[in-house]
């Protein structure tokens, strides 16, 4: 496997859709910066947010998530609770290659502050809006700035296509639209 560069990146996004919409190059005019990097894509955030409060003393369960754990939010700026989390998405619509793994890691602004932003891997075969948590690991409110940048993806190609794509097992998350829960 190797890390894909800005080049490929932007062939693969023009040609196939791989990424939409498709910001060509990095954007920063007063914002967190987003869009086409050396050998990555900067995501952005929506404006749509899923807010933990435990006002019910709900049980944290992954197999058994209790939605109304969450208040929604739909506004330009997310405020996380200390030690609290939000669940957002990305603006950008993925579509991931039968031959590429993507890895996302949080962006040095948000690290910085202790905001934390945790993607798993999107899986060859994979598509849909990213759903992205923020942890907030401060004893103080957070903010989040909706539609600037929330995360960097790195592309891995891998020397061949793999056998068996996240499309071809029906993956669970496969098409996701907006933020999206846990699912069994």
């Amino acid at each position: 496997m190797s890390v894909m560069s800005d080049r490929w990146i932007r062939d693969r996004a023009l040609e196939s859709g791989m990424i939409e919409p498709f910001v060509e190059s990095q954007r920063r005019d007063g914002c967190i910066s987003y869009g086409l990097s050396s050998y990555g894509y900067d995501a952005r955030v929506a404006d749509e947010f899923k807010i933990f409060t435990n006002v019910d003393n709900a049980l944290v369960d992954p197999k058994d998530f209790a939605a109304n754990s969450f208040v929604d939010r739909k506004t330009d700026v997310c405020i996380i609770p200390p030690n609290s989390f939000a669940l957002a998405r990305t603006v950008e619509y993925f579509r991931v290659p039968r031959d590429v793994l993507v890895i996302c890691l949080g962006k040095s602004t948000y690290a910085r502050c202790g905001i934390i932003v945790n993607v798993t891997p999107l899986e060859p075969g994979w598509e849909g809006h990213v759903t992205l948590e923020f942890s907030n690991t401060t004893p103080l409110p957070a903010k989040i700035y909706a539609n600037e940048g929330a995360c960097q993806f790195l592309f891995l190609h891998g020397n061949e296509p793999c056998e068996t794509s996240y499309a071809d097992r029906a993956g669970k998350y496969m098409g996701q639209r907006g933020v999206t829960l846990p699912r069994l």
